[in-house]
C-alpha cells in the first residue's frame, strides 16, 4: 500500500505543473523580499517625511503598559519591556507592499493575456488566408481553386 502511495506521490511530484508552481513559489518569495525592500527603503522614508519625519515601521498603540506603566520611545523598546502593543505601522507597511504586488501580478497577466490575443489573432488570419467560400454553395474551399470540388461551378 504505501509503495503505491509513493509512486503516486512521485508521479504528482514530477508533473510539470507542480514543479512550475514550485518554481513559480520561489520566485514569489524572493519578489517579496524585493517588494518589502522598496516599501521600507525607498516608498515609505519620503511619505515619512513628507508628513513630519514619520518612521511607519516604528508606529505602534502601546494597550497594555508594563508594570510600572511607562510609555516607550520606540516599538522596540516596548516589546523589550513586554509591553503589549497594536503595530499599525507595520499594518501599513504590509498593505502597500500588497498593493504593489497585486500591480505587478495584474501587469504580467494582462502582458500574458494580451500576447495570447495578439497570437490567436494571428492563427486565425492564418486559418482564414488558406480557406475562402464558394458563391454558389456557400461550402469552404481552398483559397487557390479555380472550381468548387462540391457543386463542380467555375470561380
Amino acid at each position: 500500500m504505501f509503495k503505491n502511495l509513493a509512486k503516486e506521490l512521485r508521479e504528482f511530484i514530477l508533473r510539470g505543473n507542480v514543479l512550475d508552481m514550485a518554481v513559480g513559489i520561489i520566485i514569489g518569495a524572493s519578489f517579496k523580499s524585493i517588494v518589502d525592500s522598496m516599501v521600507n527603503d525607498i516608498i515609505m522614508p519620503p511619505i515619512g517625511m513628507l508628513l513630519g519625519k514619520v518612521d511607519f515601521s516604528n508606529l505602534y498603540l502601546q494597550i497594555s503598559p508594563a508594570l510600572d506603566e511607562v510609555t516607550y520611545p520606540s516599538l522596540e523598546a516596548a516589546k523589550a519591556a513586554g509591553a503589549v502593543t497594536l503595530n499599525y505601522g507595520a499594518f501599513i507597511n504590509n498593505v502597500i507592499s500588497f498593493l504593489i504586488v497585486a500591480c505587478a501580478v495584474f501587469a504580467v497577466i494582462k502582458a500574458i493575456n494580451t500576447l495570447k490575443d495578439k497570437i490567436c489573432k494571428e492563427e486565425v488570419v492564418e486559418a482564414e488566408a488558406t480557406t475562402k467560400e464558394c458563391p454558389f454553395c456557400c461550402s469552404t474551399i481552398a483559397i487557390n481553386a479555380k472550381r468548387c470540388p462540391n457543386c463542380t461551378s467555375e470561380i
